[in-house]
């Protein structure tokens, strides 16, 4: 099922996000807001559970996805699978542009179908809600701005070898120096650093890299980043480059080759072994679902979380048990 199949009904996930939170006790500390209060998290309401995303092993898990003793497995769910946590944030830009309530919709879907456990919300994640989890995927403008919880139990992920994903512009914040620690380059809040609607024709650095397979020759309708902040120690891994396009906004940045699609592997002090991976586009939504874009993306969670590259790709759900009611993924299993 492709995921532009879903954008008919992905909505409906998305407006019942945002009816759990309004009924939580409150809003974040930086100003998005989660599936419900920070006191009762997307993991650990059953309402939020239930539809803002595909549940981490079963409806209404506790906090760091867990299920309640005796809960009924979810139909369709892998309980062996890859455990993934979707960081999204509220809508900021025009129709069709940086959709991340569409993306906690659409996405937890998406990795549920092909094998992974997921969890998410619209706030940054707290301790708790990392317990298990393999995979961090930021979705959502100005991630770097955090508080000093946000940032512990960010940090306490990546020391523990937890890998992240990052797409777009999650990436940009008041010190792209520390973003970059992260997730191996950092952009500055407030610099115009951006092409706006542009071409971005890939090259592929990295030809042997099984993450670009499928990448050499995409060119999207998107947005590119030029004037980064980057980390020295160790320093990124380019996958793929793309040749600043000639906006307004790109001023005499024109015809630079920039980094916009890479890996960083690095360990924080006293920590262990983590990796990234890095998108810089996905400024228009629907290039999130453009085939080759979509399998990348299922490459690059598997990779950041040490599992074989091609696991979510390549995963198929077993057929429905007896009497068991299908679900669209064992459906097409099925068949």
């Amino acid at each position: 099922m492709k995921l532009s199949q879903r954008f008919s009904y992905g909505f409906s996930i998305a407006a019942a996000v945002l009816v759990c939170q309004a009924a939580g006790a409150g809003a974040p500390a930086d100003g998005s807001q989660g599936v419900t209060s920070r006191g009762a998290t997307s993991a650990g309401s059953a309402a939020g559970q239930q539809s803002a995303t595909a549940g981490p092993l079963a409806p209404m898990a506790g906090i760091n996805g867990t299920p309640a003793p005796g809960t009924p497995r979810v139909p369709g769910q892998n309980p062996h699978g890859l455990q993934v946590y979707l960081r999204a944030g509220l809508k900021t830009h025009g129709p069709g542009l940086h959709d991340y309530p569409q993306f906690l919709a659409d996405w937890s879907k998406l990795l549920t179908e092909h094998g992974a456990i997921v969890t998410g919300s619209l706030h940054a994640p707290l301790a708790q809600e990392l317990t298990n989890v393999s995979v961090l995927v930021i979705y959502k403008g100005d991630a770097g701005y955090l508080t000093d919880a946000d940032r512990e139990a960010l940090e306490a992920f990546v020391e523990r070898g937890g890998g992240i994903v990052s797409i777009h512009d999650a990436l940009c914040g008041p010190d792209p120096a520390y973003f970059a620690t992260l997730v191996g380059g950092g952009k500055k809040h407030g610099d115009v650093n951006y092409t706006l609607e542009a071409n971005v024709p890939y090259t592929v650095v990295d030809t042997s890299s099984p993450l670009m397979k499928g990448i050499a020759g995409v060119s999207l309708r998107d947005e590119a980043f030029f004037n980064m902040t980057w980390a020295t120690s160790p320093k990124i891994h380019v996958l793929a480059t793309t040749v600043i396009d000639g906006t307004p906004s790109a001023g005499a940045h024109k015809g630079e080759v920039v980094p916009q699609i890479w890996t960083y592997e690095h360990s924080l002090p006293g920590g262990q072994p983590a990796r990234t991976f890095v998108w810089m586009q996905g400024h228009k939504y629907a290039n999130l679902a453009e085939p080759q874009i979509q399998t990348m993306l299922l490459r690059a969670i598997a990779w950041a979380g040490r599992h074989p590259v091609e696991e979510l790709v390549d995963y198929e759900p077993p057929p429905p048990a007896s009497g068991a009611i299908p679900t669209p993924a064992t459906q097409g299993a099925a068949k």
